[in-house]
Order: C-alpha cells, then sequence, then structure tokens
C-alpha cells in the first residue's frame, strides 16, 4: 500500500512540475536541443513524445484536478457536484477559523418569458452573459454552479469580514451587473434577478445540502416579493418553508381525493339575460384552512409539474357538471376551463380531450377553451399553435382571457381562430363613472365588431357597470355582480332563482348610438 502511495504521490508531483508554467518555458528548449543533437528526426520525436508522456500520466486533466494535487481547491464556475462538496469544506473550514461563510441562491426573473420571446438559442447567450458577469465580481476563491435553466448558487470562502451587510452589498452587485442592457436578435433585453442567501453563521449545525435548502428557501421568499428582490434567510423563513413544503404534499393529496374541484361562476348574455355558460375555476376545500383559491396552491403545482394533472381533474368535474345538468334540463350551453401553457404544450391534448368529451357524450361546441393573452403574445410555438387551431377545428370555442393585459397582435388572434375575448376587470372597474374606462371599452368592443369576435366583460361587481357593459355592446357579463363562483351543488338552485327573477325584468340590452 505505502508503494501506491509513493507511486501516487510522485506522479502528483509530476503532473504539477510538468503542467506549471516552469514547463512552457522549457519547450521551446527541449525542441531546438533535441533538433541539435539529433536533426529532424529527434524534433519530431520530442513534438510528437512529449504530447503522448502528458496524456500518458494524466496531466492534461480537469483543473478541479490539476488544482486539487498542487494543493489548491477549485474556484469559480464548477459542476454542481464540485459545488456541494466544496461548500461542505467551506463549511468546516469556517466553523474550525471561527470566520463566517455564505451560500448565495440567484434566479433570472421571467426566464420563462425570454425563453418564449426569443428562443433557446438567445436564452442561452443571456445565461453565458450572465456566468461571465458573476465571475467577474466574485473572489477568485469563490465558487459558483448553474443548477438548472435560470438558477445558480455562489459559495462564498470564509472571511471575518463577512456579515449581513457584506451579504446585502454583494448582492447589490450582482443586480447591478444583470441589469446591463443584454442585445438579443437586434433587440435591447434589460434583465433582472432575485436573489436569496443564508450566512453559515444563521445554521446550527448543517450539511452542505442544508445550507444550499436555506438558501434556495431564502430565494424562493424572494420571488414571492415579486422581481429583483433580495431576501435572507431567517427561522422564519424556515417556517415559512416547512408550510410550503407541506401544503405541496397536501395538495397533491387532494387532487387525488377530491378536495380539488371547479366552482362555478356563470355567465350571462347583455341581450337576454339568459345564462349563456359557467367558467370552471379551481378551489382546494382544504379539510383545515377551508376554501383556497388558485393564488394559494397554482405555484406549487406548476413547481411539481402537476398543471396537467390538475386541468384533467378541472375538465373531468366540469363535464360531469354539464352532463348533470342537461339531465335536469337546465340548459347550459356552454362552460369554459381554463388550460394551462403545460398542457397547451402537450402534443397528445387533442386525443385526449376527445376521449373526455367522448367519455361524457359532449360534443365540442359546448367547452370554451380559456387562454390567457399572454400565451397568444409569446414567441410561436409549434405545439401550442397546432392544438389551440386543432381546438378551434374541433368545434370548441376559443376565449382569449384577460385581454387587455398581454400584447396578443390581431394577427395571432386571427391566427389561432380565438371565437371570443374576454375584456379585463382593469378596464371594467368603475367604467360607469370614469369616461376614460369607457372610452377603453368601447375601443376594445370596435375592434372586436370589425374582428366578428364575440365579447364577454369580466369582473362586473355593479349594476352600473352591468348596464354600461350592455350599452356598449358587450356580449356577455361575468363577475360579482351576477354571482360570485359557487360549488355544484348551489348551481342549481342559483340557475332557478335566476330564471325567476328573469320572468318580467326589463330588457337593458341594445348598443349606444
Amino acid at each position: 500500500m505505502r508503494k501506491f502511495l509513493f507511486v501516487d504521490k510522485y506522479l502528483d508531483l509530476l503532473r504539477v512540475i510538468l503542467t506549471g508554467p516552469q514547463v512552457l518555458a522549457f519547450l521551446p528548449a527541449i525542441c531546438l536541443a533535441a533538433f541539435w543533437l539529433g536533426g529532424e528526426r529527434a524534433l519530431f520525436m520530442a513534438a510528437l513524445g512529449l504530447p503522448l508522456m502528458f496524456a500518458a500520466t494524466g496531466i492534461w486533466g480537469s483543473r478541479s484536478y490539476t488544482a486539487h494535487s498542487a494543493g489548491m481547491r477549485p474556484s469559480g464556475l464548477v459542476t454542481h457536484n464540485v459545488f456541494q462538496s466544496e461548500l461542505q469544506i467551506l463549511n468546516e473550514s469556517a466553523r474550525s477559523r471561527g470566520e463566517n461563510a455564505a451560500c448565495i441562491a440567484i434566479a433570472l426573473d421571467d426566464f420563462a418569458d425570454l425563453l418564449d420571446l426569443h428562443g433557446q438559442a438567445a436564452a442561452d447567450h443571456a445565461k453565458q452573459q450572465f456566468r461571465d458577469r458573476v465571475l467577474s465580481i466574485i473572489r477568485n476563491q469563490d465558487i459558483f454552479c448553474q443548477i438548472d435553466q435560470n438558477r445558480f448558487l455562489i459559495g462564498l470562502n470564509p472571511s471575518p469580514h463577512l456579515d449581513l451587510e457584506a451579504c446585502i452589498q454583494m448582492s447589490g452587485r450582482l443586480q447591478s451587473a444583470v441589469e446591463e442592457p443584454l442585445l438579443l436578435n437586434g433587440v435591447g433585453v434589460y434583465q433582472s434577478c432575485s436573489i436569496g442567501f443564508c450566512l453559515l453563521s444563521d445554521l446550527r449545525q448543517a450539511e452542505a445540502d442544508e445550507w444550499i435548502g436555506a438558501a434556495t428557501a431564502a430565494l424562493a421568499e424572494a420571488q414571492r416579493n415579486g422581481p429583483s428582490t433580495i431576501r435572507a434567510y431567517s427561522k422564519g423563513t424556515r417556517r415559512r418553508s416547512l408550510v410550503r413544503a407541506n401544503l405541496r404534499k397536501e395538495f397533491e393529496a387532494a387532487l387525488d381525493n377530491g378536495e380539488i374541484r371547479p366552482w362555478f361562476q356563470p355567465q350571462v348574455s347583455t341581450e337576454t339575460g339568459n345564462i349563456t355558460g359557467f367558467e370552471a375555476l379551481a378551489r382546494w376545500e382544504h379539510p383545515g384552512k377551508g376554501v383556497l383559491g388558485p393564488q394559494v396552491f397554482l405555484p406549487f403545482a406548476e413547481q411539481a409539474e402537476l398543471m396537467e394533472r390538475l386541468g384533467q381533474v378541472m375538465r373531468h368535474h366540469a363535464f360531469e357538471a354539464l352532463r348533470t345538468w342537461d339531465s335536469a334540463d337546465a340548459i347550459i350551453p356552454r362552460i369554459g376551463i381554463n388550460f394551462s401553457s403545460d398542457e397547451l404544450r402537450n402534443p397528445n391534448l387533442i386525443d385526449r380531450l376527445k376521449w373526455e368529451l367522448d367519455q361524457f357524450e359532449l360534443t365540442p361546441d359546448r367547452l370554451a377553451v380559456e387562454i390567457l393573452e399572454t400565451v397568444f403574445s409569446r414567441r410561436p410555438d409549434d405545439v401550442i399553435t397546432r392544438n389551440v387551431t386543432g381546438m378551434a377545428a374541433l368545434g370548441c370555442c376559443i376565449d382569449l382571457d384577460d385581454f387587455g393585459t398581454g400584447h396578443a397582435s390581431i394577427a395571432s388572434i386571427k391566427r389561432f381562430d380565438v371565437s371570443r375575448i374576454k375584456i379585463d376587470r382593469t378596464f371594467v372597474a368603475k367604467s360607469d363613472q370614469d369616461p376614460s374606462q369607457q372610452q377603453l371599452v368601447s375601443a376594445i368592443l370596435t375592434m372586436a365588431e370589425r374582428l366578428n369576435l364575440e365579447t364577454l366583460a369580466e369582473g362586473v361587481e355593479t349594476p352600473g357597470e352591468h348596464a354600461l357593459m350592455a350599452q356598449l355592446g358587450s356580449n356577455h357579463v361575468q363577475g360579482f355582480g351576477i354571482a360570485k363562483p359557487m360549488p355544484f351543488e348551489q348551481t342549481m338552485q342559483w340557475i332557478t332563482a335566476h330564471r325567476n327573477q328573469l320572468k318580467g325584468a326589463p330588457r337593458i340590452g341594445g348598443k349606444m348610438g
């Protein structure tokens, strides 16, 4: 064993000597001496032999291997595995020396939008620029790695002066570097990043995985508070992180046990007052926390890649509701269901949808496919385009949701064969009191009329807003002023009450001249 250790030690020493700066100085001299002593043949042997010898002894290995051989630690950009092992060494070194160290987690904000708008090559270029900028800021002995598409980790080497203020200053420098404009496809793009960090002193005793977990928990909290935010890890961060982790596990179970299901909000005609449909809105009927809205659990669904599963659950319950209403002669023409980007990227979506409709003996025209305007305004995705146009060809109504909040072009509206636009509630709110709101809504409705599109005004909360939408020419309205979302068990009672209310009610339709 000692003999092998001696050989390994000798090879390590040889690698360090032959790959150090001194060997570069002597290479020309070696080749010249070979030519002087043995002519061209000796020169050829020296030029060929040296690289072969280097390769045989493993001299041209990785940077980190050579650094270890010389008693040095890897630094700069490293792999995730190397980062974890080196972070553990930083941990032990800092504690033994009574100094502090830090782990910083960074995420590029709105990276999915960057990818959709500019493509993978541009996104890769943006990440490379980010890596170069980070490496220009951190110290030589610090370590840096990428953990997924848009998230990165930095390990700050132990220092007696590293504290909360120093980490905040470092985070600010990183954000300033990222915010320098970047040229993509001839367009200046401005990026930002969210940062979470954890000082080693804020953990009692932790392995590298727990330290990274603490930093990423701080990052998640930063991201929830908006783009370009910085958060430090604390005991409160840990408690909140554990609560969210438990909720995520509960969410997965809730999908299976029926706690997550649609609540239904009615849509009515401004011309007749009749019910023209319901929108299915996801609700989590939590046994301990009550009814939770999508703003609480959708982030868990996205992180756990459960959006498709959620969509399938929603369609199952919604189609079951339609069939039950049909059996009761409730006459509900259509039901609106939101489709996420994850679902629209599934190449098997059309076949799946056909099977689901057949299962409940429903025709495609009974389904309104609700798609956010931001999906339409992004870079064209072949699968999304094919699925949306395929559902339109199938006979489904394509609803452009939250119209006015994105930047969908008229060309994309026609390309996706949109049937109806849903005017976002921000334009409808107080429109009966604010002339500028009226002008915006009127402009949208005029455009829709020219394009031969139906319209639905969302967020109608008062009789005045309802009346104005009817007078301006919106075909349908939806909002708390009509009814709040309700569980299926209450829908039949509401349908009956609404029909009774319509008897003898004055007509409020008729577009303003």
